[in-house]
């Protein structure tokens, strides 16, 4: 499967590009070792492909446990037997060989859940792939020379200077969520209704240019716009900026900052990125607006006007292209805001995916009628007020683990993740 496939090449790039020292080092207490990604993406494979689908007998139970994600915080990851190097990557081949026996073998149109349409094999990429976008992170957290590349990504067109700041999303119902997508996981499901009233949604993501004028706005310095935990989060770690800026007054714009080992000056016309739920949040309170609702965010990258129904894609229901979306590590960066035309919704709303992910006001909770599957701790042990909601991706996701009902999820103290946002508000009254 061409997918599987492409996810391992992926996987092999980012874990071949420096030695295995930097493989088994933890670059920050927030992230894992390179090599315990590597082998529980293996393990994963081996769980679900070879015994669950392919009836197998444990290849290594004594790994179940080291790599169990739950089991293990990151912090605590390097303390445990994990394979070397070498070892985790016989074990990794030796799973994939034998799940291409299994994914031969296994009945598609048929079965059960875990094998109609081939699901499990999708999960597994998009598992894979998420683990991808992980490692991606800890290489923007380790220091020393880059160790990556990948060509810059298009620039904005020139119509990008004229678009309209938000545009305006009639209210009303419109169906949220999927039944149809085969490789959708849990928590984008069922489709339902889902009522909203109308708003107004930011034409693009926030941009560095704007977000800089909160940071010397005093943004950082001033409680009124923060949420009391993210304003206890500034004064606990003195933040001034979002994430890998520092200020030097010989910088263009007077900012640097640290991207995959290359230190340069912040681009102000890309989204910004690094920064956190209660900095989205905040600067939204210092723009006079507010974060969109998860719903909010869907229906304006979904809902068609015209029909009535929602899209796969704000573009429509075809899969996405280099041309519609910064998706797939393409680009070990944002595209300037405004790029990808072709990506738009029906009302004009740009980068809705690809990217960088967008966090929204909503709390990670459950669907009307979800049932979890194939396990509870994929979502279900999540749900609640603890995290808040990311939708549309960003430029390190791969385009198998990315659609327009996709939900991510993380905690609102996260600053390493690829995230930035847009903002909404509501109409004024008449």
């Amino acid at each position: 499967m061409d997918v599987l496939l492409a996810a391992r090449e992926r996987t092999a790039a980012l874990t071949g590009c420096v030695p295995d020292p930097e493989l088994t080092a933890q670059h920050s207490p927030l992230m894992s070792p390179l090599v315990w990604d590597l082998a529980h993406i293996g393990n994963q494979e081996e769980l679900w492909l070879l015994r669950a689908v392919g009836g197998h007998a444990a290849l290594r139970p004594e790994l179940d446990s080291v790599y169990d994600a739950f089991e293990h915080p990151r912090a605590e990851r390097p303390a445990l037997p994990l394979l070397p190097p070498d070892e985790a990557r016989r074990y990794v081949a030796d799973v994939r060989g034998r799940a291409l026996d299994v994914l031969d073998r296994a009945p598609v149109d048929g079965g059960g859940p875990l094998v109609r349409a081939a699901f499990a094999f999708g999960m597994i990429a998009q598992h894979e792939q998420q683990h991808d976008e992980t490692m991606l992170i800890t290489h923007q957290l380790r220091t020393g020379p880059p160790a990556l590349t990948a060509p810059d990504p298009p620039p904005a067109p020139p119509d990008a200077s004229a678009l309209p700041v938000e545009v305006l999303v009639e209210g009303g119902p419109f169906t949220m969520g999927t039944s149809a997508e085969p490789w959708a996981l849990d928590n984008e499901r069922p489709a339902h209704e889902r009522v909203v009233a109308p708003f107004f949604i930011d034409t693009l993501p926030v941009s560095n240019r704007a977000y800089l004028h909160f940071v010397e706005d005093g943004g950082y310095r001033d409680p009124r716009w923060w949420h009391p935990e993210g304003w206890a989060q500034v004064r606990r770690h003195g933040l001034g900026a979002p994430l890998f800026w520092r200020r030097d007054g010989g910088a263009p714009g007077g900012w640097l900052r640290r991207r995959f080992g290359v230190v340069e000056p912040v681009p102000p016309d890309e989204p910004v990125l690094h920064v956190g739920w209660y900095e989205a949040a905040a600067y939204a309170a210092w723009a006079g607006r507010r974060l969109p609702t998860e719903a909010e965010w869907e229906k304006a990258a979904r809902h068609d006007p015209a029909s009535g129904r929602s899209r796969r894609y704000p573009w429509g229901d075809e899969d996405p292209t280099p041309e519609h979306a910064n998706l797939g590590q393409r680009h070990l960066r944002p595209a300037p805001v405004g790029a990808y035309p072709r990506g738009a919704s029906p009302l004009g709303v740009r980068q809705l995916i690809g990217d960088v992910w967008e966090w929204t006001a909503s709390d990670f909770l459950p669907y009307p009628g979800f049932r979890a599957f194939p396990y509870r701790e994929y979502s279900e042990v999540f749900f609640g007020s603890a995290y808040k909601v990311l939708r549309g991706g960003s430029f390190g996701v791969d385009p198998v683990a990315c659609r327009g009902t996709f939900r991510n999820w993380d905690l609102p103290v996260r600053r390493q993740i690829l995230a930035g946002f847009r903002t909404a508000r509501d109409p004024e009254p008449s």
